[in-house]
């Protein structure tokens, strides 16, 4: 696609959009974090816009609430004043949610409205819009899967999907942004470096859904010691789970450990990507960001083990160090992620446009 003004004004809103996804991918992160996700019992696309107005509507959905087993086998002690504190951050991460998608709708039909938006940009805007429909309705299978039985938080492989989706959404628009924004001129030729990108993407990937799993299962605090774990290189409770494979999904420290594996594969990887990138001959494009992987790589390491480090001061339903440190974990874990997806966009085998 080549780049004109119509073109860049579905680009920057696009760009508005990925901007607005992250914030809500943040907000999620702080509904984990504070123990609201299953606050809200129900799913009301519309009316659960408006929160209680009243204290008897306050009492009502407190009732709601007090049928949850989180309420009975966790927070049995609530009264209504902790429920609306995390009543408050599950409403506002659906809020956002909702925000997102008007003003998807309402900047569709305006582009439209205006002849801005050519035939070609029509089917890739109609699957964001039914991607983002579709991340709402697998956001709610996962808060289901904390309402039943003996649940007290949401299923953390469903809660890794919800987040893994979210990112692939975010990713998407952005590359999309990307096709109308920067010009032939500035994509570099060098098949290796595009190969290496590629392979640290698909870690990267592997990084985040074993973050996910992290936060899902509240694993930071079964080892937090660094460099060992718990004292250990390799502990004995590793592979405890029959058969093998299930410790890799269902096993809080064979998780811990993989999150920490992929972390110093894609340390060591991106060492290797930066050194291969400052011997190029490329693109001012290119020159201009090809530091960002390793700072961001870097100061990814420092928050996870800080998070680590951290997690022994956890305190239940209170927003601790550890808090902070695991937000930004995650908010420069979705930078980096972008940032080698425009990496991959630049980078090409050959001298053609995908």
């Amino acid at each position: 696609m080549k780049s004109s003004s119509p073109s860049k004004a579905v680009a920057y809103f696009l760009l508005v959009g990925v901007a607005m996804l992250i914030i809500q991918v943040i907000l999620g992160g702080i509904t984990r974090l504070t123990g609201s996700g299953l606050s809200i019992t129900e799913w009301n696309v519309v009316t659960g816009i408006v929160p209680p107005l009243n204290e008897q509507q306050w009492a009502e959905e407190f009732d709601k609430y007090k049928a949850s087993p989180q309420y009975h086998l966790l927070n049995s002690d609530f009264t209504i004043s902790n429920f609306k504190s995390i009543f408050f951050w599950e409403w506002f991460h659906r809020f956002w949610a909702r925000l997102v998608g008007v003003v998807f709708v309402v900047g569709f039909v305006y582009l439209i409205y205006k002849r801005e938006l050519k035939n070609e940009l029509i089917r890739p805007l109609f699957i964001l819009f039914l991607l983002g429909g579709l991340q709402g309705a697998i956001g709610w299978i996962m808060v289901v899967s904390g309402l039943t039985g003996d649940a007290i938080y949401v299923n953390p492989v469903r809660l890794m999907v919800h987040f893994i989706f979210g990112l692939g959404l975010i990713c998407y628009a952005f590359w999309v942004a990307l096709q109308l924004l920067i010009p032939e001129d500035q994509l570099v030729v060098d098949k290796p470096i595009r190969r290496m990108t590629f392979i640290l993407l698909i870690c990267l990937f592997f990084q985040l859904c074993y973050g996910a799993l992290m936060a899902g299962y509240k694993a930071a605090n079964v080892a937090p010691t660094w460099p060992t774990i718990n004292g250990d290189w390799y502990p004995r409770s590793m592979f405890i789970n029959k058969p093998l494979l299930i410790n890799f999904v269902d096993n809080k420290i064979t998780v811990q450990i993989m999150h920490r594996f992929f972390a110093y594969l894609i340390f060591f990887l991106t060492i290797a990507w930066t050194f291969r990138a400052y011997k190029l001959v490329a693109s001012r494009t290119f020159r201009q960001a090809r530091w960002l992987p390793m700072v961001l790589v870097f100061l990814q390491v420092v928050l996870g083990i800080c998070a680590l480090l951290s997690s022994t001061g956890i305190i239940a339903n209170q927003w601790v160090l550890f808090d902070w440190i695991a937000l930004f974990h995650q908010l420069v874990g979705m930078l980096l992620l972008l940032t080698m997806i425009f990496m991959l966009f630049l980078l090409r085998k050959q001298g053609v446009r995908l």
